[in-house]
């Protein structure tokens, strides 16, 4: 019996970072972007054509999928065909381990991203990258809340966090960002699997960065409120512009303050500060 489908469909360019977020939600597994058509990858058990249409119907796309059952894939041979380096502001390399370093840049980060999100060529990813590089993190606690590949964690040690917690729900994401912390050889890390209401993490954050979506995001902006410390700082992404205010209200109304948002393509970061009496 096949393990994954690979799910083809054809739509526009301008359509493929909203196609790739959209099935992600529903866990699809992996993605390649193709002349006019991405390719997903999805368990067999967890296929639903019912939900994959409602994703397509949402966007206005008609054309036909094509379905394809695959015995094994080598998901590291798949990323190396496909995966280019991601490069951020001019200071910021996102790679993985078999390209060769470029020069000129502040920060390599490398990973090896395998099924899990967060290559850095996402919007999402991207934005908060960029955000990273305007904060002081030097010996400031941080947390990364959903990590995936653990890029922004990565990140956060390679500006100089004195102490970094990552969490996710996905035991495949746990043991990918183990495995890319220790290609950036970041030490001084715990990494807590499980949905941040339900954990017990060991103290306040400085800094806290959620790329996730806008549902869980509503869900979860009380639980980060209550973990960061005086003065700290709240960075979230992983929506659409449409949903800022939805999440602006919500974060408002949990005691943040509101600094700014940032867009690229359709998609948004907030950043929120709390100050505490």
């Amino acid at each position: 019996m096949s393990q994954y489908l690979k799910i083809t469909i054809s739509s526009i360019s301008e359509l493929h970072e909203i196609l790739i977020a959209e099935l992600g939600n529903i866990q699809y597994d992996s993605f390649q972007e193709i002349d006019g058509a991405i390719e997903a990858f999805v368990k067999k058990e967890l296929y639903e054509e019912e939900l994959l249409n409602s994703i397509l119907k949402k966007y206005n796309i008609s054309s036909k999928i094509k379905i394809e059952e695959l015995e094994n894939i080598n998901w590291n041979e798949e990323w190396e065909k496909n995966f280019d380096p991601v490069f951020v502001e001019g200071k910021v390399q996102i790679r993985a381990t078999f390209h060769e370093p470029q020069p000129n840049f502040e920060y390599d980060v490398i990973i090896n991203p395998k099924m899990s999100f967060g290559t850095g060529h996402h919007e999402t990813t991207h934005l908060i990258v960029a955000e990273q590089l305007k904060i002081n993190h030097e010996y400031r606690t941080f947390l990364d809340v959903g990590t995936g590949t653990g890029i922004l964690a990565i990140m956060a040690y390679k500006l100089g966090s004195g102490y970094i917690s990552a969490t996710d729900i996905d035991d495949w994401c746990i043991e990918n960002s183990r495995e890319n912390f220790k290609l950036n050889q970041v030490c001084e890390y715990e990494i807590f699997q499980g949905m941040i209401d339900k954990l017990t993490l060991p103290g306040l954050y400085d800094i806290i960065y959620a790329n996730i979506n806008k549902n869980v995001l509503l869900n979860e902006i009380p639980f980060y409120k209550s973990l960061l410390n005086n003065q700290g700082i709240l960075v979230l992404s992983g929506f659409y512009t449409e949903d800022i205010d939805d999440l602006v209200e919500k974060a408002q109304n949990s005691g943040l303050t509101y600094v700014y948002s940032k867009t690229k393509n359709n998609w948004a970061m907030l950043r929120f500060s709390l100050t505490k009496v």
